[in-house]
């Protein structure tokens, strides 16, 4: 019998990925769980095994093609009585352990060719059509990877464009060729503004009690845990524990009905290199402020160092974005496909603030903002679970424990 591959699914929003390299051609002998092609997406490398042993009969797609999940990579003719493995990298929410009777795809760095270079094919014929040398490039790419932009920056300084005939209009703009990440969250993006209604909403926290707390720990903090404390990981704490308190906002749209999730996994906005990631601190609602932040830490330097593994950026329930890193006061942030809300953490500033006996004093402030979606949510459960977070960050003062 013959049996045939397809592209699998590695997360819940991943609709393609791309063949970098078949490690098997028509007639090789591969067997039950041995790697047979490299696939690239937008989250991970990962290395796809053969769900049979077998003889690789044909390959549907070549390097470099773009394929959506569920489509046919590759056929083979498979030992006759052979129970095809179910090699699905999906990993499910609740993280049960896999079972022994399958082999996940493994996450991979992109290997190096024989000039000794990290690359794509679609960034090795870039190279060639530029007549650029691959083994005198270097990647500024995630591990050390070879990307478009550093070959077409190595073909400008190596052969500046000459100046433009005289009286001639100098080009008023260039095109910017998108990247396969830049195309996913664009993709990304539209569908779930357009999917659905979003919703808005922000309140003011009066934070100058967690202001002086930070203060006087961060660097004992430091020398102790060796993060920096930043006030991200308080901000996740009172979100995990907001969600448990208003679950409504731990969820997704199913058409035609409403699923809660039970455990609290929070996905924080990155801003790497490659564009935004979003890895996943699973549990949140377990963990103090110090395990936070060493989780925070760790998995955005990953993020940012292009380490995540494929766990790290699955099973998000709902997303901080720590926009206030930039400086922003307010903001309107677009929420992750799949879950009901995200929460932007503004930059902290001082105000003058009227306070309840009407003095007049310099406040550390700071604007919480939550975009939702109105199918799931309506304003009311909004302001309770955002009002939670206010009341919980207020709520530190110096002596406040980190647990």
């Amino acid at each position: 019998m013959t049996t045939t591959l397809t592209m699998p699914v590695v997360g819940e929003t991943v609709t393609e990925g791309t063949v970098e390299r078949w490690l098997k051609k028509p007639g090789d002998h591969v067997d039950k769980y041995e790697p047979i092609v490299e696939i690239n997406t937008d989250k991970v490398d990962v290395e796809l095994p053969s769900p049979v042993t077998g003889t690789v009969k044909e390959l549907l797609a070549e390097e470099g093609a773009v394929v959506a999940v569920g489509m046919p990579l590759a056929t083979i003719d498979e030992v006759a009585g052979e129970t095809p493995a179910d090699i699905s990298i999906a990993v499910p929410e609740e993280a049960a352990p896999p079972s022994p009777a399958a082999a996940p795809a493994r996450e991979r760095t992109v290997p190096r060719r024989e000039d000794g270079s990290r690359s794509t094919p679609r960034v090795r014929k870039l190279a060639q059509e530029l007549g650029v040398d691959l083994s005198q490039v270097t990647g500024s790419g995630p591990r050390g990877r070879i990307v478009e932009e550093d070959v077409r920056a190595f073909a400008a300084g190596k052969a500046p464009p000459a100046p433009a005939p005289a009286g001639r209009v100098e080009q008023e703009e260039v095109t910017v060729p998108l990247t396969p990440v830049r195309r996913t969250i664009a993709k990304r993006m539209a569908a779930s503004k357009f999917s659905a209604p979003h919703a808005w909403l922000m309140m003011e926290a009066d934070v100058t009690g967690l202001v002086r707390l930070r203060e006087a720990t961060k660097e004992a903090f430091r020398e102790r845990e060796g993060v920096d404390l930043t006030y991200l990981p308080f901000v996740v704490a009172a979100a995990a524990q907001g969600l448990r308190e208003n679950p409504s906002l731990n969820a997704s749209w199913a058409e035609d009905a409403i699923v809660l999730k039970k455990r609290i996994h929070i996905g924080i906005a990155v801003a790497a290199e490659q564009g935004l990631l979003v890895p996943v601190v699973h549990d949140a609602d377990r963990l103090g402020v110090t395990a936070l932040a060493r989780a925070i830490h760790d998995v955005s330097q990953r993020a940012r160092d292009g380490k995540l593994k494929l766990a790290d950026v699955q099973g998000g329930t709902f997303t901080v974005d720590n926009t206030g890193w930039f400086g922003s006061v307010i903001s309107m942030p677009i929420i992750n496909q799949g879950q009901a809300a995200i929460l932007a953490l503004e930059a902290i500033t001082k105000r003058p603030v009227v306070l309840d006996n009407d003095a007049i004093a310099v406040r550390s402030v700071v604007n919480l903002c939550l975009s939702f979606d109105h199918r799931i949510l309506d304003g009311a459960q909004a302001a309770g679970f955002l009002r939670a977070v206010k009341q919980r960050l207020e709520g530190y003062g110096p002596d406040s424990p980190l647990e």
